[in-house]
């Protein structure tokens, strides 16, 4: 079984997509992708600074953005015909989860950008409201480390590992948890505009729902697991709703790689911009290979990673 997953927000960094612009179509394909985001996305991802690509309504459709132009380089213009079902199974974090939606046909790709432009928009107003951040914990008694997370009023938002779990709240009580981390614990703030995954999202939700009419979900081509609990999404519909929600709630990220790891996933692919969720699955996956496709220079072994995979699942049959 081969994993590809989708990262999210906080991954982005300057000139990431300048060397898929090598690639003939990426220019094309992002200036589609732009106008259905109402951003320009070119610019974003080549020349802005990080502090410009921090902003959540930038980042977020960037990194979507990004993960459609990685898949269609790895496996052709109708990435989504050339899953396996049976054989492959779809996870974003976060914001990833729309990616993870358009790559499996869940959303189209036009939906996905219109479903993440409003959902970046409607975050980044809700994050404005109160100062609010994010900060890893890395390290610690896991039971330790949410007692800490809890007492200092925060929120445990993403629980990504046993080894990491990210805290959101206010800046004062990040800044709190960074004076007094928990025991054997490194607290690490992160590149990120607002309390992601909280009741201080509650705003977007509601935005997110006076959306969901206009968009055509779809059954996914091959099993996408949610956020939510880590299982795989039974319809398209269910997996839209999943989206919405995920906004205000944690994302269990620990549950997808459990998911995966009962599903008997050998390989991985992290789509761009990749890096963190193989490190996790380094770490929490023991003996799956991993791929992080950050440049067009690593297609060719993800590639050779995707058909090792589909030849061997052609040989069990």
């Amino acid at each position: 079984m081969l994993a590809i997953v989708c990262p999210g927000q906080g991954s982005q960094s300057p000139g990431f997509l300048s060397p898929w612009l090598e690639l003939p179509g990426v220019q094309e394909q992002l200036a589609s992708l732009s106008e259905a985001a109402g951003i320009d996305l070119l610019t974003h991802g080549t020349l802005s600074d990080a502090e410009t690509i921090k902003d959540t309504a930038v980042a977020q459709p960037l990194i979507v953005a990004a993960g459609l132009i990685t898949a269609q380089a790895l496996l052709g213009e109708d990435a989504t015909s050339a899953l396996v079902p049976g054989t492959m199974v779809v996870a974003g974090h976060s914001v990833g989860e729309i990616t993870a939606a358009a790559l499996t046909g869940t959303l189209s790709n036009s939906d996905a950008m219109a479903f993440v432009r409003e959902r970046a928009n409607r975050m980044a107003d809700a994050a404005a409201v109160t100062p609010t951040g994010m900060a890893a914990v890395v390290g610690g008694d896991p039971e330790e480390v949410i007692a800490a997370i809890e007492a200092a009023g925060l929120t445990p938002a993403n629980m990504n590992s046993k080894g990491q779990t990210v805290a959101a709240g206010t800046l004062d009580q990040i800044a709190a948890l960074v004076a007094a981390p928990p025991t054997k614990a490194r607290v690490i703030p992160l590149q990120v505009a607002g309390a992601f995954h909280t009741h201080h999202m509650a705003p977007a939700v509601s935005a997110l729902q006076a959306l969901a009419p206009s968009l055509t979900p779809h059954t996914p081509k091959v099993a996408l697991l949610s956020n939510y609990d880590g299982a795989v999404v039974p319809s398209g519909e269910a997996a839209l709703a999943s989206l919405i929600a995920q906004v205000s709630r944690p994302v269990r990220w620990d549950k997808c790689m459990e998911t995966m790891s009962i599903m008997g996933v050998t390989g991985l692919i992290e789509l761009a911009p990749a890096g963190t969720l193989t490190g996790l699955a380094k770490r929490g996956m023991s003996g799956v290979a991993t791929i992080a496709v950050k440049t067009p220079e690593d297609l060719q072994a993800a590639r050779e990673v995707l058909a090792a995979h589909l030849s061997s699942e052609a040989g069990s049959l």
